[in-house]
């Protein structure tokens, strides 16, 4: 059971509040390592301060992420301010990586930080007897790689002159050195730039560490390193201590999100730790990397879908980038894979009345109500500007009842654009305003019926607020589907809380952006996995949809199983969005060896797509197929396949 952390007066020992930053600066010879430090004023003397080895979650006051970031302390001070009250100074030093780190290197003086801590584990002090001042044989050897030099130095700093080793491994050049007095200091580097050349074994050797005769080893470094000091120490039956790391939620031990595997079972990296024994840690075995593509060789990012040549995977969804020309005079929309138009209907719509759009947590909510001038205009006055643009043109076809759908099929079948996707997200006037997508029966008539209005490709957008679209892709599939998309928008509500009433006129809205990402990517995942349980022949490509912002989310979603990728909202933050995608994703596949996007198309995917895997599986899979079949006998069957 946890300890309680409060004083006798029930009050926390922990600081949770505000601290000044003082200074925050590009640590020299560094591209991506900032110093940073700050200040603050603990509430109440009963509060502790930070001890070697200890973190602090922190985050900019401004900041667009939600949580704070665990960072170690890398050195701190104590001293009574010119109010008499207590005042810590804390340095971190943090390496750029992820928007968080990326929000706190960039801070200046007199920015806040929310911060709350210490937390974790203190390094464990050694044994009195291993502490001689300035020997040339000291017992305590101290390791650190990387930025995890930061929280070794910070104990170094703590012991005696000369009472230890200490061993610091770099890619290129050093730093977080300057607080520590070892006996002997040894650097590598990767690049030769300074010390040693090599990685951490070129100087901590088992032959160096035998004579040297060390009786304790602290460490903190990537894991890699972390796994080679654990095996060493554990061959020489030394005692060794390693500071992990791992992603947190609230740092306190709490919510139980920062578990890491042991002998003993699972542990808190936040509260058991950071600080383990070696002992008791498991390392699992370093991943197989594929070689980089050599430095001239660029990647090839080009898709196919339905026999239609993309120049890349990113594609302009529908609904966001009306006809491909409003975004001209702001962004290259050449560059884009393929363009979607809006939602046309046969029939012209003047779209919902009242408020359309609301900014929400992780994205915004609208209710435009698909608006648009209707299949005829579209095809006589808009698809001439869309076919001149480049990329592929995707007229999004939208109905309320099955004759709109064909009607506006055949419309289109006659005319220049690549391909239509239809959106079967529309409310079926028929059936009580349901979507046609949301049961496999509905959809496939909507689809068959298109199907044999065209000859066109046909790319099929489901709706996420369907109870499970796995027998609705399969039904589209048999009804002549040549692709699928997907999501289109959750349903969401949104309350005026001044006027005491929905903020829509239609009540529900659709919700859309960043945090939609993991709903999307899941029903995709799940999708494309039920799909590879087809026969070859009969498998369609998937284009995934859904909070999508950069070409991580791309590489996502490709790896998901997606052949491309459509994207929303995130245009109207980033017009480039689509050129930025591309640059990160042939970046991406140069470093990790991907000649194409096929290469790397699916193979998050946990089973292989020939597998069907267990009984029950199997099972599960004849259920919903037979979930299909059962509808085609009293449906028109105007399958291609």
């Amino acid at each position: 059971m946890d300890i309680a952390e409060i004083d006798d007066n029930g009050k926390g020992l922990l600081y949770f509040g505000d601290a000044y930053v003082e200074s925050c600066n590009l640590v020299k010879g560094q591209p991506n390592v900032y110093l940073l430090q700050t200040r603050f004023e603990q509430e109440r003397d009963s509060q502790v301060t930070p001890k070697p080895g200890q973190f602090y979650l922190i985050k900019s006051k401004k900041s667009n992420i939600n949580y704070n970031r665990p960072i170690s302390v890398y050195h701190s001070e104590e001293k009574k301010n010119s109010k008499g009250k207590r005042e810590i100074r804390v340095q971190f030093m943090i390496l750029e990586k992820g928007e968080g780190t990326k929000e706190l290197c960039h801070m200046n003086p007199n920015d806040l930080v929310t911060i709350i801590g210490p937390s974790g584990t203190p390094w464990p002090a050694p044994e009195k007897n291993l502490v001689a001042e300035k020997t040339d044989n000291p017992k305590i050897a101290i390791v650190g790689g990387g930025i995890g030099v930061a929280p070794v130095a910070n104990l170094a700093a703590s012991l005696p002159q000369g009472s230890y080793d200490f061993y610091a491994s770099f890619k290129s050049g050093s730093y977080g050195l300057e607080n520590i007095k070892p006996s002997h200091l040894f650097i590598t580097t990767d690049d030769g730039s300074e010390g040693i050349q090599g990685m951490l074994p070129a100087a901590f050797s088992e032959e160096r560490v035998k004579e040297a005769g060390y009786k304790v080893i602290y460490a903190c470094g990537p894991t890699p390193a972390l796994a080679y000091v654990k095996n060493l120490a554990d061959k020489l039956g030394i005692q060794c201590w390693i500071s992990m790391e791992h992603r947190m939620l609230c740092g306190l031990g709490a919510c139980l999100g920062c578990m890491i595997e042991t002998t003993e079972g699972l542990k808190r990296c936040c509260k058991d730790g950071p600080v383990f024994d070696s002992k008791i840690l498991e390392f699992p075995k370093p991943a197989a990397r594929r070689k980089p593509l050599e430095k001239n060789e660029e990647p090839d990012i080009s898709a196919e879908i339905a026999g239609i040549h993309f120049k890349n995977p990113v594609i302009a969804s529908a609904g966001t980038f009306a006809y491909g020309q409003n975004f001209r005079g702001v962004s290259d929309v050449s560059a884009w894979g393929g363009i979607c138009s809006k939602g046309v209907t046969l029939e012209p719509r003047a779209g919902n009345k009242g408020e359309r759009s609301l900014e929400v947590a992780g994205g915004n909510m609208n209710s435009i109500g698909l608006q648009n001038p209707g299949v005829p205009y579209f095809i006589e006055n808009l698809l001439p500007g869309m076919l001149g643009l480049g990329p592929v043109v995707i007229a999004n076809l939208a109905g309320s009842d099955i004759e709109s759908y064909v009607e506006g099929a055949k419309l289109l079948d006659k005319t220049d654009c690549d391909m239509i996707e239809l959106n079967i997200s529309c409310p079926n006037v028929k059936a009580a305003g349901l979507a046609w997508g949301m049961s496999a029966e509905t959809a496939y008539y909507c689809v068959s019926s298109v199907r044999v209005a065209t000859k066109k490709p046909l790319m099929v957008k489901l709706s996420p607020n369907a109870p499970d679209n796995r027998p609705i892709a399969l039904a589209c599939i048999k009804a002549g589907a040549d692709a699928i998309s997907l999501i289109n928008m959750v349903h969401g509500v949104a309350i005026d809380i001044d006027k005491g009433k929905p903020f829509f006129n239609n009540v529900h809205a659709g919700y859309s952006g960043p945090g939609l990402k993991p709903l999307a990517l899941r029903i995709v995942y799940d999708v494309i996995e039920e799909i590879n349980k087809l026969p070859p022949e009969e498998r369609v490509p998937v284009v995934g949809i859904g909070g999508i912002q950069n070409w991580k989310d791309a590489v996502e979603f490709i790896m998901a199983g997606c052949s491309a990728i459509e994207i929303g909202q995130a245009k109207f933050t980033n017009p480039n969005v689509a050129i930025d995608i591309q640059n990160g994703l042939k970046d991406f596949m140069k470093s990790h060896g991907y000649h194409n996007l096929a290469e790397m198309r699916g193979i998050a995917q946990v089973k292989h797509q020939n597998e069907l895997g267990s009984a029950n599986e199997k099972a599960h899979y004849k259920e919903l197929k037979d979930m299909v079949l059962n509808y085609l006998p009293v449906l028109p069957n105007a399958s291609k396949k």
